[in-house]
């Protein structure tokens, strides 16, 4: 008797969390992007699943899958953090180009700007936090399981000139970004132009990151401002979380 009511329970959870679910999906914003960027065939299998509020300031630019196509792969304002409720402040820009590599995870309250011919990749299992703002004017990549941590900021551009006031000389305004793969960064991370860290990364809370990382090696812990090395043969136990991670992150429709 102990056994069938455990199973009912089961069974009446799962419905549960099925139906909240279903109930927290932005189905009009979903149904419009999916079938204004792709074709018949691909919108309707609803690749891309918004929850929650979010503004759509512009979403002409191209959208690239290089994936297997399935239902919420990209999911955005998906709840996978602390924070439960949203601020209603998301908002995508899409005027160049957005590439996929494999499920993607954007959590509440995310800023995506992708400006006019700019390039911007997400890798496989790749991840932003809530409240993260990524600024795309020329090219960010990020690595295969990426996560950025939550109030973190990707920004190729520093959005004004700035000079020499000796010589005059103008400084460059963009700088590719290249997040490695397996990269743990960690809240309130600023990640300028030029930064390009290497596999196997952690990047400690509050810190600035600016330049080319990679001559640091694998397998290594940064922090500061600027980010400097703080600590070798340091990494997350990737290995030992990626089944509970696809498991929390993956939706199963």
């Amino acid at each position: 008797m102990i056994e069938i009511l455990k199973n009912v329970y089961r069974k009446v959870r799962f419905f549960y969390h099925r139906l909240q679910l279903y109930y927290s999906v932005n189905w009009t914003k979903t149904v419009y992007f999916n079938f204004k960027k792709f074709p018949f065939n691909t919108a309707k299998k609803l690749p891309f699943v918004f929850f929650g509020k979010v503004s759509f300031q512009s979403i002409k630019g191209e959208v690239i899958i290089n994936a297997p196509i399935k239902m919420g792969m990209v999911s955005y304002g998906q709840y996978f953090e602390i924070a439960k409720r949203a601020k209603g402040t998301a908002e995508i820009y899409l005027l160049g180009k957005l590439v996929i590599n494999g499920p993607l995870h954007i959590g509440k309250d995310v800023l995506l700007y992708v400006g006019e011919n700019a390039h911007c990749e997400f890798g496989y299992m790749s991840c932003l936090g809530s409240d993260v703002k990524l600024v795309c004017t020329q090219e960010v990549h990020l690595g295969d399981w990426a996560g950025i941590g939550y109030e973190s900021q990707i920004i190729d551009t520093n959005s004004h000139p700035m000079m020499n006031s000796e010589t005059g000389e103008y400084y460059p305004i963009q700088g590719s970004i290249f997040i490695g793969s397996h990269n743990a960064v960690s809240n309130r991370v600023s990640i300028m132009p030029n930064t390009k860290t290497p596999d196997f990364c952690v990047i400690a809370s509050n810190t600035l990151c600016n330049k080319d990382y990679t001559s640091l090696g694998s397998n290594i812990l940064m922090g500061g401002v600027p980010a400097k090395l703080l600590k070798k043969n340091y990494t997350r136990d990737w290995d030992g979380e990626k089944e509970l991670l696809k498991k929390y992150k993956i939706i199963d429709w």
